[in-house]
């Protein structure tokens, strides 16, 4: 990849300032595990960078429908590169479930932050997950996902309802200690033709419609006589996260087993998405530190107009755009992931606790969304026309970004998840709380500005009749409100980057031109 990218070669943890900082705040484990994240930070400026770009440009996986006996196997050919690679990453999966919290797996699928790889290790650990806190029979298979070679894959969507789960058609009919499911169509399948044992929602017969009416199963690749349990229709191709196959997955007769109850499947499904948001909210601003970097490094490089491009005072203001949202967004996603590392072992009923969890993770996943696309772009537009070329790592990184805003549910879901956690849970009460308690003892006028609008904006919603047509805009407040609070309390070298996200996404005015020469003393 020499030439084609600014990071060949770089440390890209020892780059990441903002990331040390909330590794320090928010991980107990820091100083005994720092050595083990910039290793990792060291690796992927090296050979896994290497290996991703092999893969997008050369080498995504392929479907291999029939062996040489001309029976379906419906498997996915990966490049022998990305199956190395995978192996080696494979234990960023095991650290919540060795007593040593989520905090440090987020990290390392932050500065991995490839929409494919990171997204096949995602579904691997979604279905460990499930299997651990609902299905401990099936101990020996979450060991498989964990320690051996296993892939899993979460596939909850169908093509008729796509984020509406309670239009799935899946049919699930008891048989013995097993279930057949019926009438499958998971059109949005990651994971297609590589997973060996999947998590699919189906609603079990005579069960109520809509979501609470489903369960959710447990789906082998094999059967028990050893046949192949489901079909890939076909695998999908798709502007970015080309490293994930992603497929068409027909279910018509395969057997399955329930995990936990089959009432509170909602629940278990709504529990994985938790996980799979926050990993969605990491890996967008790890994208977006990837383009902040190749364009930081471009204008410290390249002339025009008879000085370096870092001289120009609109090229400072965009750098000083990517700068906030990096800073913010990370902060952000860091402290939804340490909520949820406090809450992750409930189960239904949960308590306020989880719900505040969940509530954070909804503010997380949306917002770091819009920051990676918007960081993205702006920097391809720093390289100009070559920044538009695919040969270059800077179009790949937008690619990947698009995806962010999408995955786990767009921003409209979201939205709407977030009332119901509010109207039907009360989360927004330990919201408030939380966003008061973090901005306790501090004069600032971010300050005060952060505990009002949050203040403002969810009595508005609770007052507000038609609450659903504001409630994208009310995300995005919230998210911004709380990114403020938790800046101010990284200490005082955050309290520029707090001023000026405050002006800039709460205020709502341009940055002020004090703003250029403070980008030039950071690191």
């Amino acid at each position: 990849m020499e030439g084609l990218s600014y990071l060949v070669g770089a440390n890209l943890y020892d780059l990441d300032q903002d990331l040390q900082t909330l590794l320090a705040h928010y991980d107990p484990g820091f100083k005994e595990r720092e050595p083990e994240y910039r290793a990792f930070g060291e690796r992927m400026g090296k050979e896994v960078l290497e290996v991703l770009y092999h893969i997008d440009q050369d080498a995504p996986p392929a479907l291999v429908m029939h062996d040489l006996n001309g029976r379906r196997i419906d498997r996915a050919r990966l490049s022998p590169a990305q199956r190395a690679l995978l192996a080696t990453l494979r234990p960023i999966n095991r650290f919540a479930y060795e007593g040593k919290g989520w905090v440090p797996h987020f990290a390392l699928g932050y500065l991995l932050a490839d929409g494919g790889v990171y997204c096949i290790l995602t579904i691997t650990h979604q279905v460990a997950y499930a299997l651990h806190k609902y299905a401990p029979e099936h101990q020996a298979i979450k060991e498989e996902l964990l320690y051996q070679n296993a892939f899993g894959a979460t596939w909850m969507t169908e093509i008729q309802g796509g984020s509406d789960l309670g239009a799935n058609r899946t049919l699930a009919i008891p048989e013995g200690e097993r279930w057949r499911l019926y009438q499958g169509d998971k059109y949005f399948a990651s994971g297609a033709g590589l997973a060996d044992y999947a998590l699919v929602t189906a609603r079990p017969e005579g069960a109520p419609a809509g979501a609470r009416g489903l369960a959710l199963f447990l789906l082998p690749r094999l059967d028990r006589k050893g046949e192949l349990n489901f079909r890939v229709r076909r695998l999908k191709s798709k502007l970015g996260t080309r490293a994930v196959p992603s497929g068409e997955v027909e279910l018509e007769g395969s057997e399955a087993h329930l995990v936990g109850r089959a009432e509170e499947g909602i629940y278990y499904t709504l529990e994985t998405l938790t996980v799979s948001r926050l990993a969605n909210a990491v890996a967008a601003m790890g994208i977006a530190q990837k383009g902040f970097l190749e364009a930081l490094f471009r204008v410290k490089k390249r002339e025009s107009f008879g000085r370096r491009l870092l001289d120009h005072p609109l090229v400072r203001r965009d750098l000083v755009d990517l700068r906030v949202r990096q800073a913010g967004g990370l902060a952000l996603a860091f402290h939804a992931v340490a909520a949820f590392d406090r809450a992750w072992e409930e189960r239904p009923p949960y308590t306020p606790r989880y719900h505040l969890a969940r509530f954070l993770s909804h503010l997380a996943k949306n917002r770091t969304a819009e920051h990676a696309q918007k960081s993205t772009a702006l920097a391809m537009e720093l390289f100009g026309g070559l920044g538009f070329l695919e040969e270059y790592a800077i179009a790949r990184w937008h690619r990947e970004a698009l995806i962010t805003p999408i995955w786990e549910g767009p921003s409209n879901i979201q939205a709407l998840d977030l009332l119901e956690a509010m109207e039907k849970k009360g989360a927004h009460l330990l919201f408030l709380e939380e966003v008061s308690a973090l901005l306790e003892g501090h004069g600032e006028a971010e300050a005060a500005l952060a505990l009002e609008t949050a203040e403002k904006t969810l009595a508005f919603l609770k007052g507000e009749k038609e609450a659903v047509w504001y409630a994208k805009e009310a995300l995005r407040r919230l998210a911004d409100a709380l990114s403020v609070a938790v800046l101010l309390n990284l200490g005082e070298a955050y309290e520029p980057v707090a001023r000026l996200y405050a002006h800039r996404f709460l205020k709502r005015e341009e940055y002020p031109a004090w703003a250029g020469g403070w980008l030039l003393t950071q690191r």
